[in-house]
C-alpha cells in the first residue's frame, strides 16, 4: 500500500485565507495520488465550501482540524505567540512535531510562522538560525537564493551555514552533486564588500564546499550558480525586487499591446512566445519558500499568494517529503560542520 505524505495546511492565515488555500488543497488531492492534506482552520467555513464530490473523500484525503485562532497579517508577534495558543498556524506547526504531519504550509505572519517554528520544531544541530531559501529562474533553469528575510542581521559564520544548507537541499533534491555556491555582494572583487562579507567568503574558500566567489545583482539571474547566499535584509529586497520588475514589465507589455490595431494583431501573432516567457518569469510558479535548519519540514508561501500559488506551496513541502529531504540535509551539514 502507497504511503500518504501529509501536510498541514494553515487555511486560515496570509491576505487571502480560505479562498486561495482552499482551491489549492482541492487542486492538489486531485492531481497527487499519494497526498493527505490536514486542514486546519474553522470546520465550518472549510465544510460549507468544500464541494460534494470532494466531501466524499474527507478522511480518504483530508481531514478538518477545527480552530477559529488565526493569526493575522499586521498582528504584533509576540503577543499572537502568548495569547494565541490555538492558532491554524501553531497547530500546523505542532502536527509537524507530533508526527501527524510530515510536513506544514502557511501563508501567514512570515516573523511568527519563523518564531513559532524555532520555538516549537527546534533547529538541526549544528545550526544558529534556519534561513528562508527558494528556488529563482535563470538563464539555465533554477538557482536556490538564501536567506531572503529570516535573518535580518547575520554573522558570517551564519553565511556559511547558509551555504552548508543551501548545498545540502539541492544535493537533496538531486539537482547537482557538488552545488556551486555564490556569495551576493556589491562587487565580484576580493577587496569589496563589509568585513561580514568578506570573512565569509574566505570561510566559504577554506571548506569543502564548491565556492564560485562574489555574486554581483545583475548577475543573480545568469546561471553560473545553484545557489546563492544572502543575509535576511539583502535577500528580502531582492527578492521584492524581482517580484516588481517581473510585474512592471508584464504591465508595460500588455499596456503596448493593447495600444493601437496594430499592436493588437501583433499580440495575437506573438501570443506563443509571450506565453511561454510569462510562464518561466511567473513568481507565483516560484511561490513556496523552504525553512532551512528546522526539525521539520516549514514551507512558506506568499502572503498574496492566489490559490495557483498556494498549490505550488504545497507541492514544494510535498516533494521535500517525498525525496527525503530533511533527513538528508540533517546528514550533510553534520559531515560538513564535522570537517
Amino acid at each position: 500500500m502507497q504511503k500518504k505524505i501529509t501536510i498541514a495546511l494553515d487555511m486560515m492565515s496570509g491576505d487571502h485565507g480560505l479562498s486561495s488555500a482552499l482551491p489549492a488543497a482541492i487542486t492538489c488531492m486531485e492531481k497527487m495520488d499519494d497526498i493527505y492534506l490536514l486542514l486546519i482552520g474553522d470546520q465550518e467555513q472549510i465544510n460549507n465550501n468544500i464541494p460534494p464530490k470532494i466531501q466524499k473523500l474527507q478522511n480518504k484525503k483530508y481531514s478538518v482540524l477545527h480552530t477559529n485562532e488565526y493569526i493575522s497579517m499586521d498582528e504584533d508577534i509576540l503577543s499572537a505567540i502568548r495569547s494565541k495558543k490555538n492558532s491554524s498556524m501553531r497547530l500546523s506547526i505542532t502536527a509537524v512535531k507530533d508526527k501527524t504531519a510530515d510536513a506544514c504550509v502557511s501563508a501567514g505572519n512570515t516573523g511568527a510562522l519563523m518564531a513559532l517554528s524555532k520555538i516549537i520544531l527546534k533547529t538541526i544541530s549544528g545550526i544558529d538560525r534556519p534561513a528562508i531559501c527558494t528556488a529563482l529562474p535563470t538563464k539555465k533553469g533554477h538557482m536556490h537564493m538564501l536567506d531572503l528575510g529570516a535573518n535580518i542581521e547575520s554573522t558570517s559564520n551564519h553565511l556559511y551555514q547558509f551555504a552548508i544548507m543551501g548545498s545540502a537541499l539541492v544535493q537533496s533534491l538531486e539537482e547537482s552533486l557538488n552545488p556551486r555556491i555564490g556569495l551576493l555582494n556589491i562587487g565580484s572583487e576580493e577587496f569589496k564588500g563589509n568585513e561580514t562579507i568578506k570573512n565569509a567568503g574566505t570561510m566559504m574558500q577554506s571548506s569543502s564546499l564548491n565556492y564560485g566567489g562574489y555574486v554581483e545583482g545583475d548577475d543573480i539571474f545568469e546561471g553560473n550558480y545553484d545557489v546563492i547566499v544572502t543575509d535576511g535584509f539583502a535577500g528580502n529586497i531582492a527578492l521584492k525586487s524581482i517580484e516588481g520588475v517581473a510585474n512592471i514589465i508584464s504591465h508595460f507589455i500588455k499596456n503596448e499591446f493593447k495600444k493601437n490595431l496594430y499592436n493588437k494583431f501583433s499580440a495575437l501573432i506573438s501570443f506563443p512566445v509571450m506565453k511561454g516567457v510569462r510562464k518561466k518569469v511567473d513568481p507565483r510558479r516560484y511561490n513556496g519558500a523552504s525553512f532551512l535548519g528546522l526539525q521539520g519540514v516549514v514551507v512558506k508561501s506568499h502572503g498574496g499568494a492566489d490559490s495557483y500559488a498556494f498549490a505550488r506551496a504545497i507541492r514544494t513541502a510535498y516533494y521535500e517529503v517525498k525525496n527525503g529531504v530533511l533527513g538528508k540535509i540533517e546528514s550533510l551539514i553534520e559531515s560538513k560542520l564535522s570537517k
